[in-house]
């Protein structure tokens, strides 16, 4: 019988992080199950994309522990993170493609860098994981020729090159028209349980995750303030699940970043 540990493939627990004297995670908590989507939201700044950075070890937390496969990222040496990140792949904003390299050679690229497959086996593989995504007939344009919904599936197509247990996604449906970010949700879910990996996905786009997504962790002021599975969430009727899902424009989450009164920042107020 798999334990809830043994099938956990992230852990995240009392995780706190600054940058200097800015505080941006302030004790969050979330478990990420083998084979599961699991999406990330809150507002803008409130520690999504650092998030992601702390379990792909780019950052270390200044508390807590985050463990990946049951290993704790932060006691990693630099060969074994090295290791781990290989089993991982990246889609970050607006795919963020090497200008000039063919859409071939992206998608080459990592097997390249961590392979030692001959040729002839990168050629067949990079083809197979464009067709994955509907874009084998263009193996030879350059990312200039790409619209913006080509260019994240050929950014997608290479973030499985290496076949991850894990893949995250820095906000995947940014800029997207929406024939594009329903094709690009449809193979997050789709290319997530072909490859047997677990998603873990930064999104402000709360319909089209609804539809994709197993479960889903809100974020505000650096702490989980709810959680739970899409119906569960559609439900809720939590005052900042609600303003979020409903995208209202009163509720607990501010507008305005925390700053001194109005009047005491301009010119001849009383803070001059």
């Amino acid at each position: 019988m798999v334990s809830e540990t043994d099938n956990l493939l992230v852990s995240v627990k009392d995780v706190r992080f600054a940058y200097g004297e800015r505080e941006i995670l302030r004790g969050i908590d979330l478990k990420v199950p083998r084979g599961k989507v699991v999406a990330i939201m809150g507002g803008s700044g409130c520690g999504k994309t650092t998030l992601l950075r702390l379990i792909g070890g780019q950052l270390r937390a200044t508390g807590g522990t985050v463990e990946v496969a049951g290993r704790n990222v932060a006691s990693l040496t630099t060969s074994e993170l090295y290791e781990m990140r290989r089993r991982m792949g990246m889609l970050f904003q607006f795919g963020a493609l090497f200008t000039d390299m063919s859409v071939f050679d992206n998608v080459a690229f990592p097997l390249r860098e961590h392979t030692e497959l001959p040729f002839g086996l990168i050629r067949d593989m990079v083809l197979m994981k464009l067709n994955a995504v509907g874009l084998r007939g263009a193996a030879d344009l350059m990312p200039a020729e790409l619209s913006g919904g080509m260019a994240r599936r050929v950014a997608l197509a290479r973030a499985i090159a290496l076949d991850p247990m894990l893949i995250m996604y820095d906000e995947p449906f940014a800029g997207l028209d929406p024939i594009s970010l329903g094709v690009i949700g449809q193979l997050i879910r789709k290319l997530n349980d072909a490859l047997g990996a677990t998603t873990i996905m930064v999104t402000h786009d709360i319909m089209e995750s609804l539809q994709i997504v197993d479960y889903i962790y809100f974020i505000s002021e650096g702490r989980v303030v709810a959680e739970g599975t899409p119906d569960e969430l559609r439900a809720s009727q939590d005052p900042w699940v609600y303003q979020f899902i409903h995208a209202e424009a009163d509720g607990p989450v501010p507008f305005h970043y925390p700053a001194a009164a109005l009047d005491e920042s301009l010119i001849g107020g009383r803070g001059a």
